[in-house]
């Protein structure tokens, strides 16, 4: 199976036939899926600092790396995700 790293690279398709025999065929970087997510305006955060143990970052940084992700965005998202339980 091949995979797709840029947008570019996709082919314009003469048909449904054509594009599903492609997508049978390709996959998608992850990379590519996380660069075309909405980028918000983050001018009403506020910065704050939180201390770690260094191996507890540590893990945390590789685990978003394997995600593809920044470690401080993973770790607003667990946040959020943590919010929105306690509040149901």
């Amino acid at each position: 199976m091949r995979v797709l790293t840029k947008w570019k690279d996709l082919p314009a398709f003469s048909g449904e036939q054509e594009e599903m025999d492609f997508w049978k065929q390709t996959a998608l970087d992850p990379r590519l899926m996380n660069g075309s997510i909405l980028k918000t305006d983050n001018r009403d955060s506020t910065t704050i600092t939180l201390r770690f143990d260094p191996r507890m970052l540590a893990r945390i940084k590789r685990l978003a790396r394997s995600r593809y992700l920044n470690y401080q965005s993973m770790i607003k998202q667990w946040l959020s995700e943590r919010m929105e339980k306690e509040i149901q």
